[in-house]
């Protein structure tokens, strides 16, 4: 072992840097690939790691020889030797890391401008995000018709843009395996660009804190193969989510819980949901009674979707609902939630809070 503590300091430095590099290389931080861009990202991350964990070792290596070198017994009450300072390490200690930052950045520029460029013939899909689901609307295209729906089902290998728009609060559109995230503020519409390359279901996440039932704000994005996906578009949207649809059917009611974030918030036996953020919706008819004499359980329900705060069931925020459903739901579609609640409540049991 050499004499010199600087030079132990840094051989020192250097393997914890080689072993800290090799870990955190070895390690597995994120899902698979599911995107042409995915690898770039993780690329990436890989060479951000290799500059961080020397800077890090480093600093922690000075830190700590100069707690173990200088130290003093604890009645040492003496000024230290004046120092006057070193301009040429000064210099060396502001240069150096400002070329690590600028070469980084500068790296990372090059990649972003690589992730949004358009691809050929690219798929648009606009993404609506609201308090707590998302929501999603294909154009018409060869032959296809427009449809709109609460499944994101993209084909593999096809370049794809997101148009983003939020109907409520901020959120954040995130699907870890495709390594790509970007919010979705109120009056603007933003986009993102990317390749899926793998088949598979894949998490869609909300990244931005969006209220009470934020948590819950998770579906699921399948990337299948062309002959599955012009099938999937040939087929009939969702009549719960067509203008001038029917609405009544239970079936369109569930249809809307499900996807105008209600499952994400409440629980409801007879529909396989057990979410404790909101109310639970069992037994309304006996909940309505006691809490609003005199009214139908339907009306109960109807004004307690398009004015949350009218009545607040004990223990919970009136915060809690989100107070636009009377501008997202058509008056079918609300008719077809109410129809819908009503009648599965009963099955699902409850008593008045």
């Amino acid at each position: 072992m050499p004499k010199s503590p600087l030079v132990r300091m840094f051989l020192v430095g250097a393997v914890a840097s080689a072993i800290g590099i090799a870990i955190g290389l070895a390690i597995d931080w994120f899902p698979v690939e599911a995107t042409e861009q995915a690898s770039e990202v993780d690329f990436l991350y890989d060479v951000t790691l290799v500059i961080a964990v020397p800077i890090f070792v480093l600093v922690m290596t000075v830190a700590i020889y100069s707690v173990l070198r200088f130290r003093v017994s604890d009645d040492d009450e003496s000024d230290g030797a004046p120092i006057h300072g070193n301009s040429r390490l000064e210099v060396i200690w502001v240069a150096v890391p400002t070329i690590i930052v600028v070469a980084l950045a500068a790296y990372a520029w090059i990649g972003l401008l690589a992730l949004e460029e358009e691809g050929q013939n690219p798929l648009r899909v606009k993404v609506i995000g609201q308090q707590f689901a998302w929501k999603y609307e294909y154009p018409a295209e060869a032959g296809m018709p427009a449809k709109q729906t609460t499944d994101l089902v993209l084909p593999v290998n096809r370049p794809v843009q997101f148009e983003l728009n939020t109907e409520d609060v901020i959120h954040s559109f995130w699907v870890p395996a495709f390594r790509l995230k970007q919010d979705i503020v109120p009056g603007i519409t933003t986009a993102m660009r990317l390749t899926p390359n793998r088949l598979g279901a894949f998490p869609v996440v909300c990244a931005e804190l969006c209220g009470i039932g934020h948590s819950t704000m998770r579906q699921t994005v399948r990337v299948v193969d062309a002959t599955r996906y012009t099938s999937w578009r040939g087929e009939p949207p969702s009549p719960a989510l067509s203008a001038g649809a029917p609405g009544t059917d239970s079936a369109d009611g569930k249809r809307l819980f499900e996807g105008t974030g209600c499952a994400g918030c409440h629980s409801l036996s007879a529909a396989g949901e057990a979410a404790a953020t909101g109310p639970p919706l069992g037994g309304l008819d006996a909940i309505a009674a006691a809490r609003a004499p005199g009214v139908s359980v339907e009306q109960y329900i109807r004004e307690s979707i398009v004015d949350p705060t009218k009545v607040v069931a004990p223990g919970y925020s009136p915060e809690g609902m989100p107070q636009n459903y009377r501008e997202q739901l058509s008056p079918r579609e609300l008719e077809a939630l109410v129809s819908y609640l009503s009648a599965v409540s009963k099955e699902s049991g409850g008593k008045p809070q």
